[in-house]
């Protein structure tokens, strides 16, 4: 069976200037996209989520952030954060004259730093543009962190215009909808995928479709134990048809991650302050505040050296691990005093000695943080909740 078969879709070909180009229409056996929205809305009208943080008071700034935070959160757990950010940063222009630090800490505990470094670089180019987005996906998607679906979910939901999205929970209602082979994070079925988009989507009603969409991923059709018997296309659905539900969408092809090893070094001094280092702006973690780290034991004795300092022996607590998508992080963390006393002052864009009550307020990566408090800070979080 060929690939367009499995969509359900028909091939049509076309030469244009740059030879022949393949398009698909969705084949008249299945359900159509005007029957699809209508049982869709129907659904959304009765069933559908109104009352999340992002979808009052309405606008570009609002749902770009939202998009951003649930690129890789769910939205239970995006609430919350959502609620503090806006609290401090109420518009783009608030963002962009944010120093990053504080965006990084109002950040730390999402994970995937970067999205909050380009968050702060987009909102100074909004911010520059007279606090106007941009009104087409084109433009839209050359601001830092903005991809096709992002793009798609600001001008649907914010401004109303027919434009498809792709993001997570969409990519498994259509993929499941037409029975979609193959992985969907692979490129060529992926465009498959925004073929169907495009052909699904309306052009009225785009903000609640585009919305009635996430709903239907995430509430009905999840990745386990789908609600198939009270799914609103359940009757136009191939996957169910065809008993697939369990198999699509086809998972990424596993590998084998690779294991970094490292040492973090929690260094006081004779005022029982902690050392910390900013982190380079980009990679992982950038741009926040974290431990000393070493590849090994000598790399350690080398920096102290370097650094002019005399430690008693660290004392070592059992391996963690912190697991990133491309790789597992087995740290050992290291508990030192400093014997000897500082007599310079560290350059503050480098490395800083704080006191464990302004370590709270810092942007720090969660396993630091948990570190930290679970084993220095644990008074003063239980006083500030």
């Amino acid at each position: 069976m060929s690939t367009s078969e499995r969509l359900g879709c028909v091939p049509t070909l076309e030469r244009g200037n740059d030879g022949i180009t393949c398009f698909f229409s969705i084949s008249p056996d299945l359900m159509p996209p005007e029957q699809f929205q209508k049982q869709l809305f129907a659904w959304f009208d009765i069933h559908g989520r109104k009352d999340l943080p992002w979808q009052q008071d309405i606008n570009p700034y609002r749902v770009w952030l939202s998009e951003v935070m649930l690129q890789q959160t769910q939205v239970a757990s995006a609430i919350a954060y959502f609620n503090r950010f806006v609290t401090r940063f109420p518009t783009v222009q608030a963002l962009a004259e944010a120093e990053l630090d504080e965006v990084l800490q109002h950040w730390a505990g999402l994970g995937y730093y970067a999205r909050a470094r380009n968050l702060h670089k987009t909102a100074q180019i909004v911010a520059d543009n007279d606090s106007e987005f941009p009104q087409t996906v084109e433009e839209l998607s050359t601001l830092p962190g903005i991809g096709r679906s992002t793009a798609g979910a600001i001008l649907s939901i914010a401004c109303d215009q027919s434009q498809p999205i792709l993001d997570g929970n969409v990519k498994r209602v259509l993929t499941r909808f037409h029975a979609v082979h193959g992985w969907p994070g692979d490129n060529r079925v992926a465009e498959q995928l925004w073929i169907i988009s495009d052909q699904y989507t309306p052009q009225s009603r785009c903000g609640d479709y585009t919305q009635a969409m996430m709903d239907l991923g995430a509430t009905l059709c999840t990745r386990s134990k789908p609600r198939c018997e009270v799914c609103p296309v359940i009757d136009g659905c191939q996957a169910h048809k065809f008993d697939l539900i369990n198999q699509l969408p086809e998972p990424k092809p596993r590998k084998t991650l690779p294991v970094k090893q490292l040492f973090f070094l929690v260094l006081q001094d004779n005022q029982e302050r902690i050392l910390l280092e900013r982190r380079p702006p980009t990679g992982i973690w950038g741009g926040l505040w974290s431990l000393p780290e070493f590849t090994d034991y000598q790399q350690l004795q080398d920096w102290c050296l370097q650094q002019g300092y005399q430690l008693n022996e660290p004392n070592a607590l059992p391996n963690q691990r912190h697991s990133f998508s491309h790789y597992h992080l087995d740290y050992t963390p290291l508990f030192a005093k400093l014997q000897n006393p500082i007599n310079y002052v560290m350059e503050a864009n480098c490395a800083v000695w704080y006191k464990p009550s302004d370590v709270y307020s810092l942007g720090l990566p969660a396993p630091i943080k948990r570190l930290l408090q679970q084993h220095y800070l644990e008074d003063h979080y239980d006083q500030n909740g």
